[in-house]
């Protein structure tokens, strides 16, 4: 059955099925192509009749995923100019007062869409929650320091969807009143953005913080040098007019070619030492400090400003960092000898190893740096960010994803979550590996629906007493107070603290 709604810019047709109703592709801001791709979001142009909201609608450009992580997760890729667009799900169009979950993709700034299978809301509007997902500018177009454009163009789409949802989600049912925003990865560092900045004060009330941090920011200068690399390759003057001028296809090889220059040779000299240390050598664009949007590191704001923290429910898996050395074939090729080397080139202290290693006695220096960098790259500053959400007197709660893919090697790797957070565990076989436990599910989407409806997910909250973290797994989820405290204090004192 068809239903009909009106947005910004005009009617859409969604189509509604078992109590469902379905909204894709929706423009909430006007098509980011030529100069207009790097310079602020602009409103959507008005349509006549009814425009159909039946497909995914098309996606920044990107390349696909290296082989082995496309074979765990696939890639997005939908040509097309009007790709700062929303889907959303409702289980009453008609209705009022629900709560509304507003999802941020992953992607590491240069890849993902919310077109992926995975982040389908449909499990969540079963529950009785009105679900967004949108798409920004990535890569290039989002991210980098171009001259004479401004900075943080993708975080910027981000804030305009998160306007566009105060407008219009009372006609999806939804309560602009109630509004929780979350991510994973990428998605999860924006939300953490998006919460210390000024600039997004009542366009929303909650956040969820999946595998993200407060860190990866870049400063101005270095982003401008990563510009100035990607314009080499192109062929071009790092200038707003140039790179306005490049096609999908240049833009996509440039962007590809610097990224590979980095991971080959990642000299802070070159590339500029926030690009390395606060990107871990892996991402090359992402947000900026712009006096703005983003005026500081996003968890240094929220311990400097009590006032900025929302209640939040953040954390991540317990191996992350698998995910990107084990299929990749990186894992394999760190010994005992090389692991300092290796810990070094990742701007983590060779000198925490040993604490990593005395509790994993029968570990591998591969599985050790994997855990150490997951760590030093999620779980220090999740807890950090915890931290100061509580000492700002707001609910906050921590959790660990610890359940093991049936995937050889990838352990409770980055990305695992996601497909028991949107009950989608039907869509991820190649990450989950074979039947995958519906019942954690079940019990972590639950998580996530009751801290949208009414911000108590089902466990006690994280203080500063009593450091509580729900460790999902499909045997014994429980709540462990301060798991393996020995290691992060470690790695914080390698660091000066942080």
């Amino acid at each position: 059955m068809e239903t009909i709604v009106s947005v910004t810019g005009g009617k859409v047709r969604g189509r509604t099925e078992a109590g469902i109703s379905t909204f894709l592709g929706i423009p909430y801001a006007a098509a980011p192509v030529g100069p207009a791709r790097f310079e602020l979001p602009a409103r959507v142009p008005e349509w006549d009749g009814v425009r159909d909201a039946l497909e995914h609608g098309p996606t920044c450009v990107q390349s696909p995923y290296p082989a082995p992580i496309h074979a765990l997760i696939g890639s997005d890729g939908i040509a097309g100019e009007e790709y700062l667009n929303v889907n959303v799900w409702t289980p009453d169009a008609g209705g009022s007062g629900l709560p509304v979950l507003v999802w941020i993709h992953g992607g590491a700034f240069v890849r993902g869409s919310n077109a992926r299978e995975i982040y389908d809301g449909a499990a969540f509007a079963r529950d009785g929650v009105v679900v967004v997902s949108i798409n920004y500018r990535l890569g290039i177009s989002g991210f980098a320091a171009v001259p004479g454009a401004p900075l943080n163009r993708g975080l910027h789409d981000q804030v305009f969807a998160l306007r566009w949802v105060q407008e219009n989600i009372e006609t999806f049912g939804g309560d602009p009143g109630n509004v929780t925003i979350f991510g994973e990865s990428a998605g999860g560092m924006s939300v953490v953005s998006l919460v210390a900045s000024a600039v997004t004060r009542g366009l929303f009330g909650r956040a969820i913080m999946q595998s993200g941090n407060g860190i990866a920011v870049a400063t101005e200068r270095d982003a401008e040098l990563v510009a100035t690399e990607v314009a080499r390759h192109a062929g071009i003057a790092p200038t707003a007019t140039a790179f306005g001028e490049l096609g999908p296809d240049r833009l996509r090889e440039a962007q590809n070619a610097m990224a590979l220059d980095l991971m080959t040779d990642p000299d802070p000299a070159r590339w500029g030492a926030s690009i390395i240390r606060n990107g871990l050598g892996i991402m090359s664009l992402f947000p900026v400090l712009d006096g703005e949007l983003v005026a500081a590191l996003p968890s240094d704001v929220l311990a400097a400003q009590p006032d900025r923290a929302v209640p939040m429910l953040v954390g991540c898996t317990a191996e992350e960092f698998r995910f990107f050395t084990v299929p990749t074939g990186l894992a394999a090729g760190i010994t005992a000898e090389n692991l300092p080397a290796v810990l070094t080139r990742y701007g983590v202290d060779p000198a925490v190893a040993p604490v990593y290693s005395a509790n994993r006695p029968d570990a591998s220096a591969a599985d050790v740096f994997n855990v150490i960098i997951t760590d030093a790259a999620f779980r220090d500053d999740t807890m950090r960010i915890a931290e100061s959400v509580a000492a700002a007197g707001k609910p906050a709660h921590v959790y660990e994803f610890a359940w093991r893919s049936g995937i050889e090697g990838l352990g409770a790797c980055h990305v695992l979550e996601v497909p028991f957070v949107f009950d989608r565990l039907a869509a991820a076989p190649t990450l989950t590996g074979p039947n995958p436990p519906q019942a954690l599910a079940d019990e972590v989407h639950r998580a996530w629906v009751d801290f949208a409806t009414h911000g108590d997910p089902g466990w006690e909250r994280f203080t500063a007493g009593r450091r509580a973290v729900k460790v999902f797994d499909s045997q014994a989820s429980a709540v462990h107070v301060d798991p393996r405290a020995d290691e992060l204090a470690a790695l914080r004192a390698s660091h000066g603290g942080h």
